[in-house]
């Protein structure tokens, strides 16, 4: 016997053919729908992708703010592998971004162990961490431009007292990186608060079963808390990767867009940023930026790869 032969199929299959007509009530609800989305989907073409694709064509051109310019092919490409500056600035970058971040997480998973402690004036504790994420980058600039002032600054100031030798810190090529480091760490406090919360997640009966195991602090830690922290981790590990790949507010206020000394602190979108507005090489700089985003989509996409070896999901285990 066929499908065709039974009534029951065929039955089924003329419902499943018929079209569900809406009423007029849901194509009002529909419609409504769609004009309240309306000023989203239009701010998403005009501001988000409208500028993407023209950024594409442009990096083919010679376009400049003054000028539409002419179409050249893949020359600006070209011409930024010959660049040195272009060299230094992706080394400058990759070397925060190397260090930065996994200290950030370092930094940022050992204060939330710390705050997440039931002790008293616990609340006190967490608004001063999270007080320095809340200043803004101008303020930042000036406190610790005068904290790392090699004459009169404070940091040097009690490394004199320890008997230390105090660096140059900003105004030394070697030590000027390692100074952006210790400023951005500074400002962890919003990484800190993400972890607080995932500490907060984890359920407790996990904890006191070992507690009935005669478990340690450092064991709970280390195989409770860490593991069930790691999709924390993740998201920090992924935004402060994308975030450091794109550090430009404080050096660039700094060394007022100079990158001094002697380049040293001359970051990709610093100098993306001066290629564009202060050489007027728009074109130029919309290929600097293109190369951007495929070097943030590579090292996102090796991250992502990386999770199934050490990302821990409750529940899916």
């Amino acid at each position: 016997m066929t499908d065709t032969d039974n009534p029951a199929s065929t039955l089924t299959a003329s419902a499943g053919a018929v079209k569900v007509k809406k009423t007029r009530f849901e194509k009002k609800i529909s419609l409504f729908g769609f004009i309240f989305a309306l000023p989203w989907i239009l701010g998403l073409l005009l501001f988000h992708a409208y500028p993407l694709v023209m950024s594409a064509y442009y990096s083919l051109t010679t376009y400049s703010i003054l000028e539409s310019g002419d179409f050249i092919g893949l020359k600006n490409y070209i011409d930024l592998i010959h660049d040195r500056v272009f060299w230094i600035s992706i080394y400058n970058t990759l070397y925060y971004t190397v260090i930065f971040v996994p200290l950030s997480v370092a930094v940022g998973v050992g204060l939330a162990l710390l705050l997440n402690l039931k002790i008293r004036g616990q609340g006190i504790y967490r608004t001063l961490f999270f007080i320095p994420s809340l200043v803004p980058p101008v303020a930042t600039t000036i406190i610790w431009l005068w904290l790392l002032n090699p004459q009169f600054g404070l940091v040097n100031f009690w490394l004199e007292k320890i008997g230390i030798d105090g660096p140059p810190w900003i105004g030394s090529e070697t030590w000027s990186k390692p100074s952006l480091i210790l400023m951005s760490l500074w400002g962890t406090g919003q990484a800190v608060v993400i972890y607080l919360a995932g500490l907060q997640d984890i359920p407790q009966d996990y904890y006191d079963a070992a507690n009935v195991d005669g478990a340690s602090a450092w064991q709970r830690t280390k195989t409770i808390t860490l593991p069930l922290l790691t999709p924390v981790i993740f998201f920090n590990l992924i935004m402060g990767t994308i975030g450091a790949l794109q550090n430009f507010v404080l050096p660039f206020m700094l060394t007022n867009g100079q990158g001094t000394p002697a380049n040293s602190m001359m970051f990709y979108v610093m100098y993306l940023y001066t290629n564009g507005f202060g050489y007027l090489k728009m074109g130029y700089a919309s290929a600097m930026a293109w190369i951007l985003f495929l070097i943030v989509v590579a090292l996102t996409a090796l991250i992502f790869s990386t999770q199934k070896r050490w990302v821990h999901y409750q529940g899916k285990e």
